[in-house]
């Protein structure tokens, strides 16, 4: 049987855990952040240091990863402990992947800025705006077990898909109209796809802390109740 010492240990480390996965949330939010602000200032140094600022959200990746596997294996949870880890595993790779689509967005922003603007960009932003605050909602859902927060992250989601959509659409008419426009375009259009990714693990998150809290899986049907 676990001695209260045994406990007051597991919480501290899960505390950590949590404080750690905010931590990689916060960078690769800013990084999505630097590389949108790089695209729409055509900012070549800021979109080049975004490029080569990767490695705090790897190393922390693999921090994380390191942790929750000692929690594991050192405590054995059960029940909402036990949810929570296994979810931080996979939040783990989804805040990854949301650094590499930070990359993703600023090569494209840097190929973007050798050609003239296609148009002034107002959606591309809001994209932006809308999948940082998926994202920091996700992770204050998941730190404050949170469904109702959770909830509203996945109800979001529908506004990023419709501004991708309306992004392709006003695009592929400047495309039509100039064939000069085709190339800058396309990586606007890239950098909307991207955006609607990060959108999507925000989503996972969000359905991770559903599970966490109330052990339903939400995937697949997040609209239901």
């Amino acid at each position: 049987m676990a001695t209260i010492e045994h406990i007051r240990h597991f919480q501290e480390e899960l505390q950590q855990l949590k404080a750690r996965l905010l931590e990689m949330g916060g960078l690769a939010e800013e990084q999505v952040r630097l590389a949108v602000k790089g695209l729409v200032d055509r900012d070549r140094d800021l979109i080049d240091h975004v490029l080569t600022n990767d490695e705090p959200v790897n190393a922390l990746h693999i921090e994380i990863d390191s942790r929750c596997f000692t929690l594991l294996a050192l405590h054995q949870p059960m029940a909402i402990d036990l949810r929570a880890i296994v979810s931080a595993v996979k939040i783990n790779t989804d805040l990854e992947r949301v650094g590499d689509l930070a990359i993703n967005i600023g090569e494209a922003a840097r190929r973007y800025a050798q050609h003239p603007p296609v148009k002034k960009l107002i959606d591309i932003p809001r994209m932006a705006s809308i999948a940082q605050t998926m994202l920091r909602d996700s992770l204050d859902a998941f730190v404050r077990q949170n469904t109702d927060l959770a909830q509203q992250v996945l109800n979001k989601d529908d506004e990023l898909d419709d501004l991708k959509t309306q992004i392709f659409r006003e695009l592929l008419t400047y495309m039509l109209q100039d064939q000069s426009t085709i190339e800058p375009a396309l990586d606007l259009i890239l950098i909307s796809r991207h955006l609607e990714r990060i959108g999507d693990h925000a989503t996972n998150i969000a359905e991770d802390v559903i599970f966490i809290v109330s052990a339903r899986d939400v995937r697949h049907h997040a609209g239901e109740t």
